[in-house]
């Protein structure tokens, strides 16, 4: 496994990071055993949310750290203020609200990093630095971030912690992957950072060197070897199918197919490396299910890419 660091996090922080929303109290062995097995495999740092199992995914993995005495092995990152069906609920009322949940779901007095789940663009950014900053001072987090937001936000917001001597942004969560997002998965806001449209903001996050953490490292399974033009129809996820299962990933999908077996690994496996390759600060989400699949992801850090062999996969032309 290979780590980083986030400013604010005296852990380090997996490359590789579990995400949690398959977590659920009716199965709570089975979601044991897969922390047991990230945290065997070296993966440290687990993703959860507000919304995520209903709860669930913050309360069994605070189960499993109370459990195991392991909260000074990993690195914890939730996510709150996710809109619900009535408004975009990105305040500083619904942050403490869900901030306070998550700590009590857990039965834990910080979480290591705390993210806003989506953005409100109509909303100054100033107001949220200032509410992050307070949490911070009261020990109830060690660091924030952003899910789902563009960069020129981020830009906005950690401008405004520079100006007022404020902790800034230190993480982003978007959509980055080896698909691209041709449509937004779920309508709410999402934000992805792949594909040729987005080399702008790709750019911004090399600059800046801010950590990047992928969601949907594996396109919701579209590289996973299981779903092909002739079956994707058929799939019950119907996000993977909106925004990943078009003819330009499709393609893609094949190229990873190709070089899978030239390396002797798997599709999930070369989208994985696609993304270590690239020159960004990045963490990539994996929603592994069992063991193998954590063990699967970690081997992913060990697989080489050439230049050529990048652009091939990305369907870009080659270099001359």
């Amino acid at each position: 496994m290979e780590y980083g660091k986030l400013p604010g996090i005296d852990k380090p922080v997996s490359r590789i990071v579990l995400g949690t929303m398959i977590l659920n109290r009716k199965e709570m062995k089975r979601s044991f055993d897969l922390l047991d097995s990230a945290l065997d495999v070296g993966i440290n740092t687990f993703d959860m949310a507000h919304v995520y199992s209903g709860g669930d995914a913050e309360r069994v993995v605070g189960a499993w750290v109370r459990d195991r005495g392991v909260q000074d092995q990993v690195v914890l990152i939730s996510k709150g203020c996710h809109p619900n069906e009535d408004r975009k609920r990105v305040t500083e009322f619904d942050l403490a609200s869900d901030l306070e949940d998550c700590l009590a779901r857990m039965g834990l007095i910080q979480v290591d990093v705390y993210m806003l789940h989506r953005d409100d663009s109509e909303r100054p950014v100033g107001p949220m630095v200032e509410a992050f900053n307070r949490h911070l001072r009261e020990g109830k987090m060690k660091a924030y971030g952003g899910s789902n937001w563009r960069h020129e936000r981020l830009q906005e917001a950690n401008d405004y912690a520079a100006t007022h001597g404020l902790i800034p942004f230190v993480a982003s969560s978007p959509h980055f992957s080896l698909a691209e997002q041709i449509e937004d998965p779920w309508g709410a806001g999402c934000v992805a950072v792949s594909g040729p449209s987005e080399q702008e903001a790709r750019s911004w996050y090399q600059k800046n060197a801010m950590p990047l953490f992928a969601y949907s490292s594996l396109a919701r399974g579209l590289f996973s070897g299981k779903i092909t033009r002739e079956n994707y129809e058929s799939m019950t996820d119907s996000a993977c199918r909106k925004a990943y299962c078009h003819e330009v990933n499709f393609q893609r999908l094949d190229r990873a197919r190709v070089l899978a077996r030239e390396k002797d690994a798997s599709p999930p496996q070369i989208a994985l490396a696609f993304l270590f390759h690239q020159p960004l600060n990045l963490f990539a989400l994996v929603g592994a299910a069992n063991r193998q699949e954590c063990v699967s992801a970690a081997a992913s850090l060990d697989l080489s890419l050439t230049p050529d062999e990048l652009d091939w996969l990305d369907l870009r032309p080659k270099r001359t």
